[in-house]
């Protein structure tokens, strides 16, 4: 499936109302996260310790 069927499929998705807005913010959700993947695949990810080292240090504080 290309980016673009992707893309038409998630729109048909919402609902009926949807605004530009809605719109907007699902693509650019789906971009988000296709971003987090693909640099996930290039090993730039956190490691899962240091993230739950950091949750420690928020919820402590």
């Amino acid at each position: 499936m290309t980016i673009k069927e992707i893309a038409i499929k998630s729109i048909e998705e919402l609902p009926e109302d949807a605004t530009w807005e809605d719109i907007q913010e699902r693509i650019n959700f789906m971009a988000g996260v296709r971003k987090g993947l693909r640099e996930l695949d290039q090993g730039k990810g956190i490691p899962h310790e240091k993230i739950r080292e950091e949750f420690r240090e928020w919820l402590s504080s």
